[in-house]
């Protein structure tokens, strides 16, 4: 299991200070555990959060010991991006967990190889598992929507043992596009300059012929 170290946090010291030492202000909470204060390394986490997102869990070392947590929810900074503070949520063995989890879109469609495209329409689902059983990820292979027609649903996807979700089985999860229509070029029609010169033509000898006034 990844392993993330912390060091206890004193409320006091300004965030901005902590941060500008290499350091995340963050906090862990959970089951059996209050609200504690600690930092975490901002390249360790960097690293950690790259590989585990929020939907994996990890031990985290803490001057209470390991515990098992999992990231529950990161501050970024609204310019760079950069994580500014973090919460972790610390598990139990024999407690379920609802998370959310991202979809893996593998495989090819026969549709795009005859210009269609595949429209994901669902980038990740909430499911419930217990801590060990949850996965990093949900496959679903695209090359099973083989028709215009076809379309894959949750009561399609494979969640894997001792995981399940409340989320509609009808709901889409990817759905076939055809092919874009190409609109066929018009030439432009060229203006029929004769007609014009005709018409000029016409009104300067009407000009010419009325009689002064």
């Amino acid at each position: 299991m990844i392993t993330l170290k912390a060091e206890a946090r004193d409320v006091k010291v300004n965030p901005k200070i902590i941060r500008r030492s290499g350091k995340i202000p963050a906090v862990f909470y959970g089951q059996g555990q209050e609200s504690t204060p600690i930092t975490v390394d901002k390249i360790a986490f960097t690293k950690l959060y790259s590989e585990v997102g929020e939907s994996t869990i990890f031990s985290l070392v803490t001057p209470k010991g390991t515990l098992t947590a999992l990231v529950h929810d990161v501050g970024l900074d609204p310019v760079i991006g950069d994580a500014v503070h973090v919460d972790f949520y610390i598990t139990a063995k024999d407690h379920k967990l609802q998370v959310d989890v991202p979809f893996e879109f593998v495989g090819v469609s026969p549709v795009e190889k005859i210009g269609g495209s595949v429209v994901r329409i669902m980038h990740e689902i909430r499911i419930e598992a217990l801590p060990a059983k949850l996965p990093a990820h949900i496959t679903v292979d695209v090359s099973k929507i083989e028709t215009l027609e076809s379309h894959i649903s949750v009561a399609d996807l494979v969640l894997g043992d001792g995981v399940t979700t409340h989320v509609a089985l009808t709901e889409l999860v990817a759905v076939a596009s055809g092919p874009r229509e190409e609109k066929e070029d018009i030439a432009p029609v060229a203006a029929d300059l004769t007609s014009i010169e005709v018409e000029k033509k016409g009104k300067k000898e009407e000009e010419e012929e009325a009689p002064a006034a």
